[in-house]
């Protein structure tokens, strides 16, 4: 089994127990790692991470200091990975809901062989497959015509942090339009379906966005200006992405103990 993280802020401890209790009721134990809050990181810290100048040359609006906090939760994650043996991990978010089949399809991850970076745990109904292989009874791993939105479970590899530290600090867009704009680090995505990561009761509370970013309206000429190019780009780049093969097939009812963390 590939080591699980889940993001969780010190203050979020309802969430905390919610993680704990999914997890536990799945047969998995999971590491925490405490989510960063931007407003008490240092100012050269903060540089260090964001860059106004590539916000406002690569996205369509400012991010607010929960984006940014989370991004750099999830490079920390990458740090952590990056500490260990592991070949990979996966990464969750503390506001999700798990499948039942969540174990089944993290066994059967860790039977890939090399040739990734990222694969996408959360994935809608309607996503479009490009490429497809069958990954364990019911769902498959797929390549997509349009990698969808959210960073709340995916899993990386080894590689993928690599990247993600060397090509993504300092970042000026939100952690999941970044692995959306795969091709600009050379990350290799895939995705699960159907996912086995959804939004969990308490998504519509998010600790990333404040009351007062909602209210705030976008620049529609600088978002329909992105959407453009990131929609030619993207169907520019798309055949690049392939996908991995198995190591070896296990039953699945050949489970192994859950990973201590």
């Amino acid at each position: 089994m590939l080591p699980i993280y889940y993001i969780n802020l010190d203050t979020d401890s309802q969430r905390r127990t919610s993680m704990q209790a999914q997890l536990g009721l799945l047969g998995l134990q999971a590491q925490r790692v405490p989510a960063l809050r931007w407003s008490v990181l240092s100012l050269s810290e903060q540089n260090r991470l964001y860059s106004a100048d590539l916000n406002d040359r690569l996205f369509y609006r400012p991010m607010v200091d929960g984006e940014k906090g989370c991004y750099a939760s999830h490079l920390k994650v990458c740090e952590c990975l990056l500490a260990s043996d592991a070949s990979g991990c996966v990464v969750l978010e503390d506001d999700v809901c798990l499948s039942p089949d969540f174990p089944a399809v993290v066994e059967a991850l860790g039977r890939l062989e090399g040739g990734w970076d990222v694969i996408k745990l959360h994935s809608r109904p309607v996503e479009r497959a490009h490429l497809e292989l069958a990954l364990c009874p019911g769902h498959a791993l797929v390549t997509y015509w349009r990698v969808p939105s959210w960073a709340t479970g995916y899993a990386i590899s080894r590689a993928g942090a690599e990247k993600m530290l060397k090509f993504r600090q300092p970042f000026g867009r939100p952690v999941d339009v970044d692995v959306r704009c795969w091709w600009e680090a050379s990350l290799r995505v895939c995705g699960v379906l159907p996912g086995v990561v959804a939004l969990g009761g308490e998504a519509d509370h998010s600790s990333i966005w404040s009351p007062q970013a909602k209210t705030v309206s976008d620049d529609r000429w600088r978002k329909w200006r992105f959407q453009v190019v990131y929609s030619v780009r993207n169907a520019t780049y798309r055949r690049r992405q392939t996908l991995p093969k198995a190591r070896k097939v296990v039953p699945l009812l050949q489970k192994e103990p859950p990973c201590a963390s």
